[in-house]
């Protein structure tokens, strides 16, 4: 039988439809490219803000009218959208024979066969469960570069957030199955390891009572045919300088922080529920760069949160100029049902939350693309993400740039290189947001 699988939101999810699908493609299921062509269809759903809840909603229509039209037997809503409203999809769209909550994707399969009997399944385990032994995965990327989930569940509960109430408490993976994982990852072509949780820098405090981020990242660094290890959603109060030392010393490790702040004024954070002040931001980022002064640093603002004044924008702005991050992105503030802040007075109006979040962007522009121009003449190692034949030309990333969110190095060859390569290239060009190079030859290499 064929299976269409749609995996929306973050790389996080991904991770958890790629591991579904690996356990789907043991029992005799062809996966498909083509919708219209599936008898299953499982679309895991994000429903993080209201946009992502929105898309994740359409999609499920989308795919139910095929059950109408099309080949299409068996619906089935997995994720964070299905876990926050179970009862209400299935009631509001029939078509649904299915849900699965976020710590129920290890019953994927026996939920996929129930449901071409003829029943209705509505699976939802503990918050508390942590499927485990799920060390497969069938990568739907490129194999290269792979997400490597080291925890789920936050226990942050900052007043905007929903994650807690939809994934639960922070349980971390156990080392030896991250390891065993990664190993399978590197066997089957990853270079590129990217860690991500709902926050990376408190691995392993619920398994063994303390950070275990750094000693994890070395034994990751010991994995033959890794190169590239990369660390995403570090909250800064949780950067150790021994996390900082093993990213000193460990030459696979990427000079690369994912910090989201969220915002800097102090009662703002207060509000948020966020554990630090503008002061120890400040501190923490010099730090950071003292130790790697060669650090990319990204960071994520909400713009227009409830109380927010105009002097508070003004201060968030001026914070953006000061440290200069070497990435950013900034969401408007999105009320979540179930969340402190959703009660909160003072809503900003959203015509304002987005023009001050298009404020803070052309400010960032500005710095990055001045950043950009000091890379002329510099070498990078590059990882190479592909080749745009109409253009002779290839396109990778240094190690400042995550895939899909961050800039690209655009350079020629007078050989062919796979995607998957490492090149050394030199800097001739800023355009914006990328980079022109040049290849480097083995003598200047």
């Amino acid at each position: 039988m064929k299976l269409f699988f749609v995996s929306l939101g973050c790389d996080k999810n991904l991770v958890d439809s790629e591991k579904m699908l690996a356990l789907l493609s043991r029992h005799s299921l062809e996966i498909t490219e083509d919708e219209r062509e599936a008898e299953i269809i499982i679309v895991n759903t994000c429903s993080f803000i209201q946009d992502a809840k929105q898309e994740s909603i359409e999609t499920i229509l989308e795919m139910a009218q095929l059950k109408k039209e099309g080949k299409c037997r068996v619906l089935i809503a997995t994720g964070c959208l299905a876990q926050r409203y179970a009862g209400e999809l299935q009631k509001e769209i029939p078509e649904v024979d299915a849900v699965v909550g976020t710590s129920a994707y290890d019953e994927i399969v026996s939920v996929v066969e129930s449901s071409l009997l003829g029943e209705k399944k509505c699976v939802l385990k503990s918050l508390d469960y942590l499927p485990d032994g799920l060390t497969d995965r069938l990568q739907t990327s490129a194999a290269y570069t792979s997400y490597l989930k080291i925890a789920e569940g936050c226990n942050k509960n900052c007043t905007y957030c929903i994650i807690p109430s939809l994934r639960g408490k922070y349980r971390s993976v156990p080392m030896e199955e991250l390891l065993s994982e990664a190993e399978t990852l590197a066997l089957n072509g990853a270079k590129e390891l990217i860690l991500v949780a709902q926050e990376t820098t408190v691995y392993g405090i619920d398994l063994y009572g303390e950070k275990r981020l750094p000693e994890l990242l070395q034994k990751l660094c010991r994995i033959d045919g890794i190169e590239w290890i990369r660390l995403l959603y570090c909250y800064p109060e949780e950067i150790t300088d021994k996390l900082l030392s093993v990213m000193k010393q460990e030459k696979k490790i990427c000079h690369y922080l994912d910090l989201p702040i969220q915002h800097c004024n102090d009662e703002i954070l207060r509000r948020m529920g966020r554990r630090t002040n503008k002061a120890d931001l400040i501190e923490k980022i010099e730090t950071i760069r003292r130790v790697l002064p060669d650090a990319a640093l990204r960071t994520t603002l909400i713009s227009g949160f409830p109380g927010e004044t105009q002097k508070d924008h003004e201060e968030c702005m001026e914070f953006v100029s000061r440290i200069s991050f070497d990435r950013l992105g900034v969401f408007p503030y999105s009320p979540e049902e179930g969340t402190p802040a959703a009660e909160y007075g003072n809503p900003v109006p959203e015509k304002i939350k987005r023009q001050w979040a298009d404020e803070i962007m052309e400010a960032e522009q500005e710095i990055i693309f001045r950043q950009n121009e000091t890379m002329t003449g510099k070498k990078f190692q590059v990882i190479v993400d592909g080749y745009l034949p109409d253009e002779d030309i290839y396109v990778g990333r240094t190690y400042r740039d995550t895939p899909d969110i961050d800039g690209c190095v655009f350079f020629q060859a007078g050989y062919e290189i796979l995607s998957g390569d490492f090149v050394t290239v030199m800097v001739t060009e800023a355009r914006g947001y990328d980079l022109i190079g040049e290849i480097c030859n083995e003598e200047e290499m």
